[in-house]
């Protein structure tokens, strides 16, 4: 039988989630149109996992759908090491990544199967349910409508297309090699979809909600540190938009701002022509950053009015935050984002 989907989903102490995940497989709608298989890494697993696998192999079986398990029984190796494994097992010319703790909706195989036919070059997301539904309200509507998924990712949201809902042709995969698998605390997906992207790869979201994503506070995502993220997000900002500017403005003269004027090399400090910002107190003043270590001042950088702003600009403000007002600001200044301005917030 060839395989048209493969589903691809690491496990680690997954038994509380194994017969909900599995069951919305069985749900799906693709299932008398194209043949599927469910491909699991099991890494090191200290609950009864194994056995609720062994299981559904049995079940899954019945329905004509292959459980295909690779159990790591040493010590866990992390999230970018189980999906690689999981792919290894493998058979499908398209890749479906489902986490175990989240749950499909029926139309999720289906629909995507047929979007990613029309591109092989395509890494297709889809809109996600949060559940509990209030748990991350700015995350969820950004995610969920933005709309130039090549625009804003360098956004401390991540992907533009969320992992739990990522589908695409094996190439894809291939191509950018896999997963790092340097273990817990280690943004595999961004760094997978950061080189997607200098891979020329594409991106569509599916205008549907195909996942239920279950927010757990205790979860792998929590475990990476927000500048290890930051870090990812400004190196290739530097690399990829930075390098090709000869000056810019930097839209945030408080903590974020600054943070990121601090964080750039010397080369793009030196590009910063000011910053701008509403703030009254600190328009007309300047910014003068100090290195502690060196015990020396940096060259004042000059605060001034939003308006005044030469583009092109970085902006460093949090969006919907501040009840409209910030986007209205903006929105005023007639500017094209990805042309006169790059979102870091």
């Amino acid at each position: 039988m060839q395989i048209d989907v493969s589903i691809i989903v690491p496990v680690h102490n997954g038994e509380p989630y194994i017969n909900r995940c599995f069951k919305s497989i069985l749900a799906q709608t693709a299932l008398n149109v194209i043949n599927m298989e469910v491909c699991v890494c099991n890494d090191a697993s200290t609950d009864n996992s194994d056995a609720v696998l062994k299981q559904w192999s049995k079940i899954l079986k019945q329905e004509n759908i292959p459980l295909l398990i690779y159990t790591n029984s040493g010590q866990p190796c992390g999230v970018g090491y189980s999906k690689n494994k999981a792919v290894s097992l493998s058979n499908g010319k398209y890749l479906c990544f489902q986490d175990i703790d989240d749950v499909m909706l029926p139309n999720r195989v289906l629909s995507q199967y047929n979007r990613a036919l029309l591109e092989p070059s395509n890494t297709v997301g889809s809109k996600f349910m949060r559940v509990p539904e209030n748990s991350t309200p700015r995350y969820t509507k950004w995610a969920n409508n933005v709309k130039n998924l090549k625009m804003q990712i360098y956004m401390s949201h991540g992907p533009t297309i969320i992992m739990p809902t990522w589908f695409c042709h094996r190439s894809v995969f291939s191509n950018v090699g896999g997963f790092v698998e340097d273990g817990k605390g280690t943004p595999e997906d961004l760094i997978f979809f950061y080189k997607h992207l200098d891979l020329n790869g594409l991106l569509y979201r599916v205008d549907e909600y195909l996942e239920i994503y279950y927010y757990y506070p205790h979860t792998a995502t929590f475990s990476i540190h927000e500048d290890t993220i930051w870090d990812l997000r400004l190196e290739r900002l530097q690399r990829n938009v930075l390098c090709n500017w000869s000056q810019f403005t930097i839209w945030n003269a408080g903590k974020q701002g600054r943070k990121f004027y601090n964080s750039l090399n010397e080369e793009n400090k030196k590009k910063v022509i000011a910053m701008c910002d509403v703030d009254t107190k600190m328009i007309g003043k300047n910014y003068v950053s100090y290195d502690a270590k060196s015990r020396k001042a940096g060259c004042p950088v000059k605060i001034i009015s939003f308006r005044e702003a030469t583009v092109p600009i970085v902006i460093c403000v949090k969006t919907d935050m501040s009840n409209g007002v910030f986007e209205q600001n903006l929105e005023s200044l007639h500017l094209v984002e990805g042309n006169d301005y790059v979102f870091f917030s």
